[in-house]
């Protein structure tokens, strides 16, 4: 279990498994938001503070939930379809976590994947 948190704790949450890698995605949104992200099933995310703490915002299709602490602004996760072979798969949700919010974890030890959203 990976514990995570934003700045001023007030979002919080946990990860059933440190993440084997994290993507630095070269999108508008990604670029500006600054997070690493990893990427995890439903069934192994879970918030651990109040959901009223959390904010949402949806741009261009309203395909991705991208959600930030309503009181520091931290992002701290987004949810969305899964990507298989080039195509959306809206059939199965994931929950992408900016893994720089881990507490107590080494990210410099996992491998960074660049991936092009811009040109997507």
């Amino acid at each position: 279990m990976v514990k995570g948190s934003c700045l001023c704790k007030a979002t919080q949450f946990e990860v059933a498994r440190p993440p084997a890698d994290v993507a630095d995605c070269n999108c508008s949104s990604c670029s500006k938001r600054g997070a690493l992200w990893a990427y995890y099933d439903e069934a192994e995310f879970r918030l651990t503070t109040a959901p009223e703490r959390v904010s949402t915002f949806q741009w261009g299709d309203y395909m991705m939930k991208l959600h930030y602490c309503g009181v520091c602004g931290c992002a701290t996760y987004n949810e969305g379809p899964v990507w298989k072979d080039g195509e959306i798969d809206f059939s199965v949700n994931r929950i992408g976590v900016n893994a720089r919010l881990f507490d107590d974890f080494d990210l410099a030890a996992v491998p960074v994947r660049h991936v092009n959203g811009k040109d997507a």
